[in-house]
């Protein structure tokens, strides 16, 4: 019998595959070492066949390798492989609980990431980490004036201003010692400040040599680090049916529990990537305070939802709107038409 299917559970050094026929039924199974694992696939399993894994650390990486050898690289997210873990959960079981997973014909697929997505990726995640050792730091330094007496100004830019003129004040009773610390905590702050500077040029620069991302910020509430965080996670937009169906993966849509024909929604699900939902919401309060005085459809779409709902409740449609709109540009591999999104708003 032909291998047609191979679920492997990927780890840091030990690797388990489990392979099967078109029938589901077991045709191998080993336990292989990171060295040797893709040129044991080689030698056993047919080019072509599809080779799963969980989406987890390393899984965009091995997909990438095994996609240069001719194999179907199918990534699955853990949640979907959970219900198919029979009796106690072991590496062993997992790989064939993979297994399993792929074979069910509705199953849903992460796209593998290429390279350069995951550079974005990576300039995301980083600075994204140094905005929270920011805020972090700016926190920290109005605790600390607090505690003698000096209520600091809301606001990074006005925290800024402030910090030079309790340093030359010499009558708001700050003592030598603390001043000097205050003084390392103002170069920390810059020297941060400084890091993400950096990252928003570089992407920038990301930004206008991929076409695909310069297409995305023509959309309204959208920038270049939103572009370059949509781009990253629709691909081709191929792993979606629909733009409604990548909202829903962004948690932009009502939470739901129905049960014997009544329906029960909720506020929205807040499922999938947190960071690009935020980025997103955020853009769309940005559209909604300048839409009162424009004469567009989108605009007046906006200006009319917001007198029957909740501002919060504007926001999260209009960003659901825009992640419905970045899909069809990208799969669709069209420019952004203000007619169309126009025509779905009403």
């Amino acid at each position: 019998m032909q291998i047609t299917r191979v679920g492997v559970d990927i780890a840091k050094n030990v690797f388990h595959v489990h392979a099967t026929d078109r029938h589901g039924k077991k045709i191998w199974q080993a336990k292989l070492s990171r060295n040797k694992w893709v040129a044991a696939l080689i030698e056993r399993v047919p080019q072509g066949c599809q080779v799963g894994m969980e989406a987890c650390g390393s899984a965009h990486h091995w997909a990438r390798e095994l996609q240069k050898y001719g194999f179907d690289a199918r990534l699955i997210a853990a949640q979907f492989v959970k219900p198919y873990v029979k009796s106690n959960k072991n590496d062993k079981v997992d790989a064939a609980a993979i297994a399993e997973a792929m074979s069910r014909p509705d199953m849903r697929f992460v796209t593998p990431k290429t390279c350069a997505q995951q550079d974005m990726q990576s300039l995301h995640r980083i600075r994204s980490e140094r905005v929270r050792q920011r805020t972090a730091k700016a926190n920290q330094i109005r605790g600390l004036v607090n505690e003698y007496g000096i209520v600091a100004p809301l606001g990074i830019s006005s925290l800024r201003s402030a910090i030079p003129v309790w340093l030359e004040d010499a009558d708001n009773g700050l003592s030598f010692q603390f001043r000097e610390l205050l003084d390392q905590l103002r170069e920390e702050l810059a020297n941060l400040d400084e890091l993400i500077e950096r990252c928003d040029v570089r992407v920038k620069r990301l930004v206008e040599q991929d076409p695909v991302v310069s297409r995305l910020t023509a959309l309204r509430g959208v920038g270049p680090l939103t572009a370059s965080a949509l781009a990253i996670a629709l691909g081709d937009g191929s792993a979606f049916k629909n733009g409604r169906e990548f909202a829903a993966s962004l948690g932009l849509v009502p939470r739901q529990y129905s049960t014997g024909g009544r329906d029960s929604l909720f506020g929205i699900s807040k499922r999938g990537d947190a960071y690009l939902r935020t980025l997103l919401v955020h853009g769309a309060r940005a559209v909604q305070r300048f839409t009162a005085n424009k004469e567009d459809e989108l605009s007046h779409w906006v200006n009319e939802l917001s007198k029957r709902k909740h501002r919060n409740i504007v926001s999260c449609a209009l960003a659901n709107k825009t992640a419905r709109a970045a899909w069809a540009l990208v799969h669709h591999q069209q420019d952004y038409n203000p007619s169309l999104i126009a025509a779905r708003a009403n």
